[in-house]
């Protein structure tokens, strides 16, 4: 026995078991010290299994310690099952209505998401005390019954008969936090002031997250000011208040003052501020401040590695998402399921799906947000058949597919013009999922109609769905009625546009456009009038290319742009080129009253041939040219970069603001469906 314990105090699980299994009868004391060390050591799962070995093998009667330890063992799997099983055995050993065990199974079936399993255990104990109310208050807030938690506790009040303590309060207050239950947070705060818990810091930090939650930032900042004494959860609790609430600057001068020594930052404040940053947009501060933390000693977990991805993926820089990769394998977190979705978007939004690809195919557990991601990474980059092969791979491996599951394979649909697999996999929602489609499920099914030349069928969907059509639906029609050239849906879609975000220029300047196409100059002009006289301007089209960490912007027109004369010097001996190889002006794309020779320069100076222009002038040895641009692109420019690709012997990839289009030896990815 003594050589047992040693063997358990100094880690050696392993070792303890084989001597634990050499006893013919063990104790319950040994039996306790068995299973608690499987869960202590991480093993759970093997602590509930030994149980079950000696129960059947051995006839084990277990008491209250042996109970109270496999009962931890379920809560640490979530395994509702096991812990069923659990409080059966509990009942037939007569340990039911014991309160230590009774307030242990509340505790484990909450941990386990079966609130009703919580429940039945608390109506059937004759004693209770503070631990049994509050674990019944957590057991419902884990099951996010914030509500019926509210309830037990105001009861807990009415009964006098156990007085909250620090831990009820701090039970509590999340359950409030998470309502924005404003004035009772305040009573409660009241309460904790009237009963001696004015000096609580974890108390008081769990009300400033109340008055945070509920947007009453100067009132948790009043109860961060009064305190005591501060710790780092307090501090980081009004870290993330700042962030939260759209404070960022404010809650950089309090990181600043942790910095500058009035309190210890620890890894949730830097991942507070790094994730709050990411949040609110500003993602080079992110990204920078995710290198100091590195220069600061401070090592990055799987959370910070997550919030910093997506300023990577938003800022389409890639080399910084490359760096951070290596930093994963410095760390030893190339198997986290969340660090390898965050991979995976960045990637995808980066422009290289083979290495999105690379890293799902690495992964050795799957969930739901990284099949998701994979299929979305897919379906941007215009490889719909591949997606919808995943979605079918992730459907066969026993997955069920969620709202933003479908969101991603209805995209890919829309990309490529697959009509009949787009209504198949709308339907089965409703059909075999028992899911209501959402506005941006039934915005994607009109998208998919209205690119496939199905006009008149996505205006009869916008007309009967059962739901408000949103500006996503309509402008899907207004788009497609550019491409296939029908004014009169043009004109419908665009009114109703024009009522719905009437200060969208995008709206106007497309209607105009199908106005134009057709030589319809004076209504064109009007419709330019009407939204000039509303003072909406026209977004500008920009793109922009990285070099050596470096971006570069690009905007027709700019007489000050990086390297002028020799990218118009390259476009015009490169036009040449394209003409020689069969390359003709689609002068339709300009959409001015003027001749055809002014037409062409126009289009040679649309901005992604600049961008382009520049990418081939300072390649440096790369393979491929990576450009982003803020509008669709237009129908020349895709035509004119095919040759562009096939003339230079170098793989180009166009972000738009729909898809990415991948150009390499004269075609495109999206085989020109887009």
């Amino acid at each position: 026995m003594n050589f047992l314990c040693k063997c358990l105090s100094s880690g050696q699980v392993g070792l303890a078991r084989k001597l634990f299994d050499e006893i013919p009868y063990p104790d319950l004391r040994t039996v306790t010290l068995m299973l608690s060390a499987y869960s202590k050591h991480g093993r759970p799962k093997q602590s509930i299994e030994l149980y079950g070995k000696l129960c059947k093998e051995k006839d084990l009667h277990p008491d209250r310690y042996v109970l109270l330890s496999v009962a931890k063992a379920c809560a640490l799997t979530s395994d509702p099952i096991k812990a069923r099983d659990v409080h059966n055995d509990a009942i037939r050993f007569g340990l039911a209505s014991d309160l230590l065990v009774g307030n242990c199974l509340i505790d484990m079936y909450g941990k386990c998401g079966f609130s009703e399993g919580a429940r039945w255990v608390f109506r059937e104990l004759r004693d209770r005390d503070v631990i049994t109310w509050t674990s019944l208050i957590s057991a419902l807030s884990n099951c996010k019954q914030f509500e019926e938690a509210l309830r037990v506790f105001r009861e807990m009040l009415r009964s006098k008969v156990s007085r909250p303590n620090s831990f009820t309060l701090c039970t509590v207050l999340p359950v409030l936090g998470a309502m924005k239950a404003i004035k009772f947070g305040e009573e409660v705060h009241c309460f904790a002031l009237r009963n001696g818990f004015q000096d609580d810091v974890f108390v008081l930090s769990a009300v400033m997250d109340v008055y945070a939650k509920s947007s009453k930032l100067q009132l948790a900042r009043n109860v961060f000011d009064v305190l005591p004494e501060r710790d780092a959860v307090s501090w980081n609790v009004m870290l993330s208040a700042y962030f939260s609430n759209n404070e960022p600057d404010n809650g950089l001068e309090l990181f600043e003052q942790m910095e500058n020594g009035e309190a210890s930052t620890n890894c949730a404040s830097w991942n507070c501020v790094i994730s709050g940053l990411t949040q609110e947009g500003r993602f080079r501060q992110s990204v920078e401040l995710f290198a100091r933390m590195q220069h600061s000693k401070f090592r990055p977990n799987p959370i910070t590695i997550a919030s910093v991805l997506p300023a990577c993926s938003h800022m389409e820089n890639v080399r910084g998402g490359r760096e951070i990769h290596g930093c994963i394998y410095r760390y030893g977190y190339t198997d986290d399921k969340m660090v390898n979705t965050a991979l995976i978007f960045m990637y995808a939004k980066c422009g290289d799906l083979v290495k999105s690809r690379w890293v799902f195919n690495k992964m050795l557990e799957i969930d739901i947000v990284a099949w998701n991601a994979i299929i979305f990474a897919n379906s941007i980059h215009g490889c719909s058949e591949e997606a919808l092969s995943l979605y079918d791979r992730m459907i066969g491996s026993g997955m069920k597919p969620n709202s933003a599951t479908f969101m991603s394979v209805l995209l890919g649909c829309s990309h490529s013009h697959l009509v009949e697999h787009g209504r198949k996999i709308f339907n089965s929602m409703t059909d075999e999922y028992q899911m209501q489609p959402d506005s941006e499920h039934y915005s994607c099914m009109v998208d998919i109609l209205s690119r496939a030349g199905c006009l008149q069928e996505a205006y009869e969907l916008i007309q009967t769905m059962p739901l408000e059509a949103t500006a996503s639906s309509w402008g899907a029609l207004l788009a497609a009625c550019r491409v296939y050239k029908n004014v009169e849906l043009g004109k419908i879609s665009a009114e109703k546009l024009f009522e719905i975000e009437p200060e969208n220029p995008g709206n106007y300047l497309i209607l105009s456009n199908i106005l134009a196409r057709e030589d319809l100059w004076d209504e064109a002009s009007k419709i330019r009038r009407l939204m000039r006289d509303r003072g909406i301007k026209k977004v500008s089209g920009r793109s922009w290319i990285q070099v050596k960490n470096k971006t570069y912007t690009f905007v027709k027109g700019d007489d000050q742009m990086v390297q002028r004369d020799m990218i118009y010097c390259f476009l015009e001996e490169m036009g040449k080129k394209m003409r020689a190889d069969g390359y003709k002006p689609d002068t339709d794309f300009v959409l001015q009253n003027v001749e055809g020779e002014e037409k062409e320069e126009a289009l040679c100076s649309h901005s992604e041939r600049l961008a382009i222009a520049f990418g081939a002038l300072n390649l440096n040895g790369e393979s491929v040219i990576r450009v982003f641009k803020n509008l669709r692109i237009c129908g020349d420019c895709h035509i004119a970069i095919k040759f562009m690709s096939k003339i230079l012997g170098v793989d180009i990839t166009v972000r738009d603001n729909l898809r990415f289009h991948h150009f390499r030896d004269g075609s495109c990815s999206c085989n020109d469906l887009w």
